[in-house]
């Protein structure tokens, strides 16, 4: 048997060279990148919990084998997919809408700014 894997050890790993910044303050872009990462745990608990209940609905029964090498048909595929898509795009609410703000022909603080200029 082969030496098992440390986890732990290959978590802490880092990628070369510098991390993006994306905010002025630090923290943020830590707490982004955790949610993001939990966002992905949920996603591939997701994709299992479907794998689980096709299967049981299939056959009845459970071996880790077939949870392990299952791959969705196209159908089950395209309801992956949707559900996904789904999934990011709740997640993703609350940029989408401040993205749609600042694009917004009339974003409120431009009318705020107008009428000081005006004056």
């Amino acid at each position: 048997m082969s030496d098992p894997i440390d986890w732990v050890s290959l978590s802490g790993r880092r990628a070369k060279g510098k991390r993006p910044e994306y905010f002025e303050d630090p923290a943020l872009d830590r707490l982004y990148s955790t949610v993001f990462g939990l966002a992905a745990e949920v996603s591939a608990l997701r994709e299992r919990q479907d794998t689980i209940e096709r299967l049981l609905e299939t056959n009845g029964v459970l071996r880790r084998e077939d949870i392990e090498s299952y791959e969705p048909d196209r159908e089950a595929g395209e309801e992956r997919g949707l559900a996904t898509r789904a999934y990011v795009s709740r997640i993703m609410r609350g940029f989408q809408q401040h993205v749609e703000a600042m694009e917004a022909d009339d974003p409120p603080i431009m009318d705020v700014v107008e009428r000081l200029s005006r004056e």
